[in-house]
């Protein structure tokens, strides 16, 4: 029994390893698979493009009327009548105070005096002219007597208008309509020819703020501003750029009217934005284009006849969230790489992604 348990097993034993080597045959004899061609890299392409960039500052300002004028009397005197309180709408010309003053009475004896002179003036002609035309005395003691006629009356008209003048000035009246900004003037005040108040004209608003050197470099009569305050937005256009640094801040005011915007209170601060910066129809290409490398701008053009990229340094000029000017580096028919991949390198084969797709 025992001998033929050892014969089995030496018959298992052979067929296990005819088993084994017909399977390496099989193996080893077995047509190879071909391997997968891996596919070249798809990427999008632009042109450069033609356009402007814009670089926006933000500053702050203070809002005042278009039309601020200060109350100035001119002449001086104690406060007699007060006509308008702070606050008040006031109509171009209307009457504000009324000053007791002292000149408009002494003008008003000197006109007294000349007429009285020229009355007595012309008095004096008629008695003449009866003795001149009776032949009892010259032509030139005649002509005497009506050019004191003459002079009289200049004096008169002189008289009469500083009178009126005088008279005017007495009156303060509102030099606009508008609001009374400020006004403090009270019965039995004395005043001079010092500020008494300020009117701000109605119907539209203007906002003045301070910028560098740098940024005044950049700004013209007629750019657009915006203006932010609580939420809103107003839009408004530059009218006036000082030319004088102020000694004080070192800075250069700048004034800009505002549209719609009667909401906003005069004096009040805001927020507004300023272009600063500006390159107009000049070449572009996204930003998202553009790798840096050590501090150095480079882009990949794309090459049809070798159906490769290449690697070009290229040099920046203003750049915003979008896009970036190129000063040089590129012309406006290379075909720039604007799609990012790993496998792209200096000199990558690649396929347009539209042709991929085909």
């Amino acid at each position: 029994m025992k001998k033929l348990g050892k014969i089995a097993l030496g018959i298992a034993g052979a067929g296990a390893v005819c088993a084994l080597g017909a399977l390496v045959f099989m193996r080893i004899n077995q047509p190879e698979e071909p391997l997968a061609e891996i596919p070249l890299p798809a990427v999008e392409t632009e042109n450069p493009a033609e356009g402007t960039i814009e670089l926006s500052t933000g500053l702050t300002g203070t809002v005042e009327a278009a039309d601020s004028v200060y109350i100035i009397p001119k002449a001086a005197g104690e406060v007699t009548d007060v006509y308008v309180k702070m606050g008040d709408m006031v109509e171009s010309g209307q009457a504000l105070f009324k000053i007791d003053n002292k000149q408009l009475e002494a003008a008003e004896i000197t006109l007294d005096q000349v007429r009285l002179s020229l009355s007595d003036a012309q008095t004096n002609q008629n008695r003449m002219k009866v003795l001149y035309d009776s032949g009892d005395i010259s032509a030139q003691a005649y002509e005497q007597v009506e050019n004191g006629v003459k002079q009289a009356r200049l004096q008169l008209e002189s008289a009469q208008l500083n009178y009126d003048i005088q008279k005017e000035n007495s009156t303060v009246t509102a030099p606009i309509a508008g609001l009374l900004e400020q006004f403090d003037v009270a019965v039995h005040d004395m005043v001079s020819a010092n500020v008494a108040g300020i009117i701000s004209g109605v119907g539209s608003k203007s906002v003045t703020f301070s910028v560098t050197e740098r940024i005044l470099g950049g700004l013209s009569v007629g750019d657009a501003v915006k203006v932010e305050k609580n939420g809103m937005e107003y839009m408004g256009t530059i009218t006036e750029i000082g030319t004088m640094v102020d000694q004080m801040t070192g800075l250069f005011k700048i004034k800009a009217s505002l549209d719609e915007a009667d909401a906003l209170p005069t004096g009040t601060m805001v927020k507004l934005y300023v272009t600063a910066r500006r390159a107009e129809n000049v070449m572009t290409l996204p930003v998202d284009c553009i790798t840096y490398a050590g501090g150095d701008a480079f882009a990949y053009v794309y090459h049809a006849d070798t159906g490769t990229v290449s690697r070009v340094p290229i040099e920046t000029g203003l750049i915003d969230t979008e896009k970036a000017e190129i000063v040089s580096g590129l012309d406006w028919q290379d075909q720039v790489v604007v799609t990012w991949s790993k496998e792209i390198y200096d000199g990558a084969q690649v396929v347009l992604a539209a042709e991929s797709e085909q």
